[in-house]
């Protein structure tokens, strides 16, 4: 009965997988597909302003003294768009359909002290604005600052554009592109502490093109697939290849030769006299699968970082299929958000069912552990830099709607779903496999060298695996944390696929060199070690914040420490449980391959 609603549940993943990645390209296809006729109205929505070098810290547009319609109407957006900080609103401009305009006036505003501040204050820190004209994004800077030959801050002069200009190209009856520049001599000196009259002004010029509407989004995906982008993506590939080829080929080598020396000697041994002394990691068989301590946690460790590692694999099949194209407003969000609910059964019977195996018997206490063990820290992380974002009256403060929405997803199927793996875990009465009988009580582990210690081990292993991604990590990085597009996920793939062998490898090299140091205490070893690249890539986030980015502020600062820990925490989880399972299958197999009274 387990076993049918297993497979039940894996069928279940796969037809729940298939609809996100058809809804999902469909929304794609479907979501812009609109055929105007000239004069028809086209939707154009501002969406939000923040400074540039800041892209968690963003605002609604009218936020800042814009001119505002007469009625500013929200538009409804979903999950992944709200996660985003997406506030989009109508904006003051009419873009009609094939309708060329000179320069028109959106209003005559006269800005008071207040106003002028808050402006200059937005140009100084570099504000940008977005909107999105028939779901194509635009951009802009609000205005500029002169400071050419001015060595003093308080010389500087401060102006505001106020006349903005759309090229739109189009094909036929679609949309293809939209540009939007400032007129540099259209400019509004905000400098002093004074009331100002301003003219807000647009223009608007139709062109056509020969780009075909399937082919729109291109265009937002060609700079990160640019040659010498492309060259240094796959320099960092073959890299990555040559070290991890070479490394592991070099440590594949001595690992196999040892273990053949291992196996003649202790065959040797057995025919030459039964009681001669055991030696290495043969004398340690009646320990090495002594279960480890806090089982529970452990156990609530794999079944989290199994969970995490399933939601890895398919977000890349849903990003490979084409699913996260540029500008596909809150699509990763929805994503992860969804994936994550629906995987939480693997966590569930993962943690159970190996709880079990380690003859655990509260099973339902290690079912709470593994569901607060990634999400608490998340939620407590959340509610700190949501309370920021509040108080910086930021668009990345969710609406308690969305709160709510969230809490139900919880509740309602990631709970529920843990819950009944957790059960089938319980029920699928799988025994450890231990191919050597533990002894009743634990053998006094030798006086080791401080290299051999838990801290340096992690420390060896953490930095090959790191050696082979941070290359890659610096375009991930630019692309979440600044205002670059990445696109090249076949590349990314591939990077994934080689920091987890790269990760299995290594571990499985120190298990075993501590195994023959005669330490059997491998079980939670493995997994730190395997796990310890996380905190290799927190490191890289503190070298990222002060030497390649332009960040700063608190409410910045705060989003970047707080999300990249959350992140570096679920590598931890995930490649931990890597480390641990290509561990456990090596153990085996060695002592497999002897024979030990």
């Amino acid at each position: 009965m387990v076993k049918k609603n297993t497979m039940g549940c894996g069928g279940y993943y796969g037809v729940v997988l298939m609809l996100l990645c058809f809804g999902a390209m469909k929304v794609r296809s479907d979501s812009s597909d609109h055929k105007y006729k000239s004069g028809e109205e086209v939707p154009l929505y501002a969406n939000k302003v923040g400074p540039f070098h800041n892209p968690s810290e963003t605002y609604r547009y009218f936020d800042l003294p814009f001119c505002s319609p007469g009625h500013v109407k929200d538009k409804t957006e979903a999950l992944g768009e709200v996660l985003n900080g997406d506030r989009l609103v109508t904006a003051p401009y009419k873009l009609d359909f094939l309708s060329d305009r000179e320069t028109e006036v959106v209003c005559k505003k006269s800005l008071s002290k207040e106003e002028v501040a808050r402006f200059r204050d937005a140009v100084a820190k570099d504000y940008y604005f977005q909107m999105f004209y028939d779901d194509l994004p635009i951009w802009g800077f609000i205005g500029k600052v002169d400071n050419k030959g001015k060595a003093d801050p308080s010389e500087y002069k401060y102006y505001l554009f106020k006349h903005l200009h759309f090229d739109i190209h189009h094909n036929k009856d679609r949309v293809i592109e939209v540009n939007a520049r400032t007129d540099p001599n259209a400019l509004v000196d905000i400098t002093e502490d004074k009331e100002v009259d301003v003219d807000f002004m647009y223009s608007v010029k139709w062109k056509e093109t020969e780009i075909p509407f399937e082919k729109r989004m291109e265009k937002y995906s060609q700079t990160s697939a640019l040659p010498h982008h492309l060259e240094i993506h796959w320099f960092s590939i073959i890299n990555s290849c040559v070290t991890v080829l070479l490394l592991t080929g070099f440590l594949a080598t001595i690992l196999m030769r040892v273990l053949k020396n291992d196996f003649v000697k202790y065959a040797h041994d057995e025919e030459a006299a039964d009681d001669q002394e055991e030696t290495g990691w043969k004398y340690i068989h009646g320990d090495v699968f002594r279960y480890p301590k806090q089982k529970s946690l452990f156990a609530a460790a794999l079944g989290s970082g199994t969970q995490l590692f399933t939601l890895a694999i398919f977000i890349f099949v849903l990003a490979l299929v084409g699913v996260f194209y540029p500008y596909n407003r809150g699509a990763l969000f929805t994503a992860l958000v969804v994936i994550y609910a629906l995987t939480s059964g693997i966590a569930g019977y993962t943690a159970a069912s190996f709880y079990c195996q380690l003859e655990g018997k509260n099973w339902v206490r290690n079912l709470l552990l593994t569901g607060s063990l990634f999400c608490g820290p998340l939620l407590l992380t959340f509610c700190f830099l949501n309370t920021v974002a509040i108080a910086y009256h930021a668009t990345a403060a969710l609406p308690f709607g969305t709160i709510v929405v969230i809490f139900l997803i919880w509740a309602l199927v990631t709970s529920p779903l843990l819950v009944l793996g957790g059960i089938a875990g319980k029920n699928s009465k799988a025994e450890f496999q231990a191919p050597t009988r533990t002894t009743k009580y634990p053998r006094e582990i030798p006086q080791l060298p401080w290299y051999r210690g838990a801290l340096p081990q992690m420390a060896m292993a953490g930095f090959l695996p790191f050696s082979a991604i941070y290359i890659e990590l610096y375009y991930i990085f630019a692309s979440v944390w600044g205002h670059r597009i990445y696109t090249i996920y076949s590349i990314l793939f591939i990077v994934f696929i080689i920091l987890i062998i790269v990760t299995a490898f290594i571990t499985v090299a120190l298990t075993y060199f501590q195994l023959a140091a005669e330490d059997h205490e491998w079980w939670w070893r493995s997994f730190l070690c395997g796990g310890s690249t996380g905190l290799f890539i927190y490191g890289y986030c503190l070298y990222y914040y002060y030497a390649r980015s332009d960040m700063s502020g608190f409410m910045q600062t705060s989003f970047f420490f707080g999300y990249m820990a959350c992140i570096c925490y679920a590598f931890f989880l995930m490649l931990g449980t890597v480390g641990f399972r290509a561990a456990l299958f090596f153990v085996r197999h060695i002592y497999h391959s002897i024979k030990c009274e």
